[in-house]
């Protein structure tokens, strides 16, 4: 079960569209969905979630909590949409392009997919890539 939360005036449109994509990405992983619940929130909501749980005073686009039960994929995905919609103007690149790279991003994690070494961010980078042209299949 896929769903999505709201702690930001954001709102994802269709969001069945998104659901069924994430789960054709832990489908194509090998993966049963357990309970993945999409916070998206704000860059303050987010570093106090970066502070209280991690230790962090940064500010981040995704935090994942992972509550895999062997082949059973859970968590919760926090995104902060200020820093997707920071990052996509950075990066000179379409929002929603930013926003399914970072959505896919957090479920590849709950994968055991890392981003911590430059090898790991290119073969994470590669991962995202692969997932997001999942999004565009008909469905």
């Amino acid at each position: 079960m896929i769903e999505f939360h709201y702690e930001t005036d954001f709102r994802l449109e269709n969001d069945s569209n998104y659901a069924d994509w994430i789960n054709r990405i832990i489908a194509s992983e090998g993966g049963l969905s357990k309970r993945i619940d999409y916070i998206f929130c704000t860059d303050a909501y987010l570093l106090e979630m970066n502070r209280k749980y991690l230790s962090h005073d940064t500010l981040t686009d995704i935090i994942t909590f992972d509550y895999r039960e062997g082949k059973q994929v859970g968590g919760d995905i926090f995104i902060s949409i200020d820093r997707v919609k920071d990052n996509a103007q950075f990066y000179n690149v379409a929002w929603e392009s930013e926003l399914l790279r970072v959505m896919a991003h957090g479920v590849l994690h709950l994968f055991n997919y890392k981003d911590g070494s430059d090898v790991e961010k290119a073969e994470m980078r590669a991962k995202e890539e692969e997932k997001i042209k999942l999004f565009h299949v008909e469905q």
